[in-house]
């Protein structure tokens, strides 16, 4: 765009990694997305392109074979895939929040096992915590592992795995309660939580032994990408693939995931909401009532002014989440804060752009009918709203304590 979602302070590489992606979007997801997406029809030429580009390795160490980039030049590139076609950003989001998680917290001996491979696209990850009967209620998973020699077998069903097809790593969050009475795990059941690192082959059905992924869930929108469950029946894992190395960190290690998570859905409303306004203004340019174009009339012209206020403002909010976390501060409060905006933001500014397009915005020829399905997806991943107000509530809480 010419004019708004403008980032300052930029190098001369993170300039050149977002036009290169840029350039990509335009060429080559833009002109196939809303037919792939009408099909649900899993973009794997768009895939080898992004591998081909280094982006399943763009934050990973340069010692791992990656770009070593930022949060902030990825959630940047994000926002530009995102206004080519969500659904292939959130391809490489879970990819990126395993990778993450591994520089983060893995041992050595799972960096050097995992991350090189990432880093080219050749495994690529999922993650896991969701389960049917919960869902931000984290603290309810009832998915175990019991200890068994060497091995741990791990029992339970997860819901929600983007990626749960195609993936061949997954970091699935079940309970452990080894070395937690049960009056410790009930006082606090997120220090018996672990996380494990599960290869498996792609596809469905039974990947490895004790292990489904039984078929994509048909969605309303963000079509393309698989989601499906996950099913565990006495899968044994080795022990040396608790992430870690060690047992009851597993919910504190997801929580660090989904935080540079939410930096990345803020980042895809904005992509989103990018595109919507780029479709209302040129379509309200080009559509003539009553003697002159749509774009003429005040009334379209206010909410033309409301639309790329919007799309600034989740930009800049989504920009300085991610700022922050490069900084090695907290930024749960300004992530939390970036996600709900930017989220909120992206649903009205769709919406505006669909009312601006009339009768067409209800036509599968148009493109806007595609980003009115996607949109609200982007209000309960990584969090619902109302799990983000809580987040922020609390740190606000604690920022602003009453010295009474």
């Amino acid at each position: 765009m010419a004019r708004l979602a403008q980032t300052a302070g930029l190098t001369d590489i993170q300039q050149e990694i977002v036009s290169t992606v840029r350039d990509f979007v335009d060429k080559e997801i833009l002109p196939v997305a809303t037919e792939l997406e009408h099909r649900d029809e899993y973009p794997q030429q768009i895939v080898d392109g992004l591998k081909e580009l280094g982006l399943f390795g763009l934050m990973i160490p340069e010692e791992y074979g990656g770009l070593g980039e930022s949060l902030l030049t990825y959630a940047l590139c994000v926002e530009e895939i995102a206004r080519g076609w969500m659904s292939v950003s959130g391809i490489i989001n879970t990819h990126f929040i395993v990778a993450y998680m591994l520089k983060q917290h893995g041992t050595q001996e799972q960096k050097d096992h995992f991350l090189p491979r990432m880093a080219t696209g050749n495994v690529r990850g999922a993650f896991s915590m969701s389960e049917p009967g919960l869902g931000s209620d984290v603290s309810a998973i009832t998915s175990k592992a019991v200890r068994d020699g060497d091995e741990y077998v791990l029992t339970g069903q997860k819901m929600w795995l983007t990626n749960g097809g195609t993936s061949s790593l997954v970091a699935v969050l079940v309970r452990s309660d080894e070395g937690h009475s049960p009056a410790e795990t009930a006082a606090a059941p997120h220090k018996s939580m672990t996380t494990f690192l599960v290869a498996k082959e792609p596809g469905f059905g039974e990947v490895r032994p004790g292990l489904t992924i039984p078929g994509k869930i048909e969605k309303m929108g963000y079509k393309g990408v698989d989601t499906t469950e996950l099913i565990m029946d006495g899968l044994r894992v080795p022990a040396d693939r608790v992430l870690g190395g060690v047992t009851g960190r597993g919910f504190y290690q997801m929580m660090d995931g989904v935080e540079v998570g939410r930096v990345n859905v803020a980042a895809r409303g904005c992509g989103v909401a990018q595109r919507a306004f780029e479709l209302g203004i040129a379509y309200a340019q080009q559509r003539h009532t009553f003697g002159k174009p749509i774009a003429h009339h005040q009334a379209i012209q206010f909410k033309l002014a409301e639309m790329a206020t919007k799309v600034e403002a989740a930009h800049a909010m989504m920009v300085n989440a991610a700022r922050k976390k490069d900084s090695g501060e907290r930024n749960d409060l300004e992530a939390g804060m970036a996600k709900y905006l930017a989220a909120e933001y992206c649903k009205e500014v769709v919406e505006d752009s669909f009312r601006i397009h009339g009768g067409y915005g209800f036509s599968k020829e148009y493109e806007i009918e595609r980003l009115y399905r996607e949109a609200p997806m982007l209000l309960i991943g990584e969090g619902t709203a109302e799990i983000q107000k809580m987040i922020i509530g609390r740190r606000l809480l604690e920022e602003y304590r009453f010295q009474g």
